[in-house]
């Protein structure tokens, strides 16, 4: 605890953005696992689920910039269109992709279903990763996230 109090102390808003990136992954992780009853390592530190770590990290990022520079600097506003961006990101063009991922990888698999010879040595069949973006309720889970941690958190 004595090394979390330093790292706060010698920056507050680096220390809780991480924070809330965090909370998000060990969340994620803890969902994931009770959802699909098994542990998958890859949650602690994969894209994609719920909450949005990224929205958990950029919100908690504006919440400690605006607590630390006053929500009147130029620091905040960078901080708050950065974590506009990000989410909408998340929401829009990862997702559009993990969609896609999706779609690409059933093709690839009934492809390799109707030619089973040509893949009989080629051994594992790598696939496209399809958890990359996020639903509207996960970023908005992990803005919330993000932000009360950035709440809750003192800037020493």
């Amino acid at each position: 605890m004595n090394f979390y109090r330093y790292l706060l102390e010698q920056n507050p808003v680096l220390t809780i953005s991480l924070t809330g990136w965090f909370a998000a992954q060990i969340s994620k992780t803890i969902i994931n696992c009770l959802l699909m009853k098994k542990f998958d390592a890859e949650r602690l530190w994969g894209a994609g689920g719920m909450p949005s770590s990224h929205s958990a990290l950029v919100c908690s990022m504006v919440i400690a910039t605006g607590k630390e520079m006053g929500t009147r600097s130029p620091l905040f506003a960078i901080a708050f269109v950065l974590a506009v961006i990000v989410m909408y990101d998340a929401m829009g063009v990862r997702r559009a992709a993990g969609e896609q991922a999706k779609v690409l990888n059933q093709m690839l698999f009934d492809w390799m279903d109707h030619n089973k010879q040509i893949f009989q040595n080629a051994g594992q069949n790598k696939q496209l990763k399809e958890m990359l973006g996020h639903t509207p309720i996960e970023v908005l889970s992990g803005a919330v996230l993000g932000m009360l941690i950035g709440f809750l958190i003192p800037v020493v």
